[in-house]
């Protein structure tokens, strides 16, 4: 139902969705069109704040489909990730989508290392990925001029996709089943049940809160996230000149698996060209693209002395992770990093930055220590997806069926 009231001047709207998503990247927009096949008659709207999708983590993504072996197989991102390579991979050639699949090296530096790709092959091995452990003699037949101490992983279902275009072809078949996507629909306040933005004041059934950068925030006003806040990080890519060909393979170093980040690695792109990177930069407010884009002094003071917290009370440590990470911005250290993977790399070939994304980060402010798994709490009224990072973007679709079966469960 929608009801009009106000002065010419100051319309206001007041209507009642059934479901309400607030946040329309590829995590809020695949739930929105999950929970329309769920319940067809049922009124699903999405919120939007920006004047269209993909402006923020689901547009500036790798667009990496992940294998599904870097997790432990009790969590979320296990369980997830090998369906959501699947689904991915058929939404894309269902949808005529272009895929790159160049299959994924991970290379080792060491005795330590090599042990961890044992570790990652028996995880892969649980969580029923197809993955192989190889000989570096092996590993250089796939890409002649990877250098590995001793072994490699090679993962053949990683592949990469542009994710601007997989989340413009969600957002159309959502809209083809009536969803109605709102957009420039920021909310301004959550009062007693109802969601307000500048011209519409909503009241649903039920709440979705998939806002990304602010999810934490949105989940406080509906009094969810009492230990969790976003830890937003800065992550930068360079592009390199080499020709198409020049790299035939992702190629990624053994992560720390203690954190949830990947390292500097070579990615390839739908095309076949070569970007290296990603930085994990804290930053000092939410949407701090660049200079001072988007500044909130609030948010500035909120995240900062939630940094200094952490360089002398953090349960991981995050001093040498930030001084390690801005050093990054130095193109000459994140060059000679990428180096370590590959020969023949040399930072001439890499001047040019590409566009900045933000990792939505969660941290357990009891614990002073990153969120490594999905994290949802929600009740009969609303659910709040408060940790979707990497690899949301593969886990998409099976993600947003098991909110569908959560939000089921909770209004039963």
């Amino acid at each position: 139902m929608v009801q009009i009231c106000g002065t010419v001047e100051s319309v206001v709207v007041t209507t009642t969705p059934d479901f309400l998503i607030i946040g329309g990247g590829v995590v809020g927009t695949t739930v929105a069109l999950n929970l329309k096949q769920a319940h067809p008659d049922a009124q699903v709207t999405l919120l939007e704040k920006e004047p269209g999708l993909g402006y923020h983590a689901s547009g500036r993504n790798s667009g990496v489909i992940h294998a599904g072996f870097y997790y432990s197989p009790d969590s979320l991102k296990a369980k997830m990730t090998r369906a959501g390579n699947i689904a991915m991979n058929a939404f894309c050639n269902e949808n005529d989508i272009p895929m790159n699949h160049c299959g994924k090296l991970v290379v080792a530096r060491d005795e330590n290392e090599r042990q961890t790709l044992s570790l990652l092959k028996e995880r892969g091995d649980a969580n029923g990925v197809p993955l192989t452990l190889i000989s570096a003699e092996e590993a250089t037949a796939i890409e002649p001029r990877v250098k590995t101490f001793g072994q490699a992983l090679w993962s053949p279902t990683t592949s990469s996709v542009d994710p601007k275009q997989v989340l413009a072809t969600i957002a159309q078949k959502a809209t083809a089943l009536g969803i109605d996507i709102q957009y420039d629909s920021e909310c301004t306040a959550i009062r007693d049940g109802q969601v307000h933005t500048r011209h519409t004041t909503y009241t649903p059934g039920y709440i979705i809160n998939a806002a990304g950068l602010y999810a934490d925030k949105v989940a406080r006003d509906l009094g969810f996230s009492e230990q969790y806040r976003i830890l937003p990080f800065k992550g930068l890519y360079l592009y390199s000149d080499e020709p198409v060909g020049a790299v035939k393979t992702h190629i990624y170093p053994v992560p720390n698996i203690k954190n949830p980040f990947l390292g500097v690695h070579f990615t390839l792109t739908p095309d076949g060209h070569i970007k290296i990177g990603p930085t994990a930069i804290p930053c000092l407010w939410r949407e701090q693209y660049s200079g001072m884009d988007n500044f909130r002094f609030s948010e500035l003071m909120e995240i900062g002395q939630r940094q200094m917290g952490l360089l002398f009370n953090g349960g991981f440590d995050f001093r040498s992770l930030a001084i390690e990470e801005v050093r990054k911005y130095y193109r000459p250290h994140l060059v000679s990093q990428a180096a370590t993977l590959l020969e023949g790399i040399h930072p001439s070939q890499y001047l040019r930055w590409g566009k900045p994304g933000i990792r939505a980060q969660l941290m357990n402010i009891k614990t002073h220590t990153l969120e490594m798994d999905f994290v949802i709490e929600g009740d009969s009224k609303s659910l709040h997806i408060l940790n979707a990072v990497s690899p949301a973007f593969t886990c998409a679709f099976p993600f947003a069926d098991r909110v569908v079966e959560t939000i089921k469960e909770l209004t039963r």
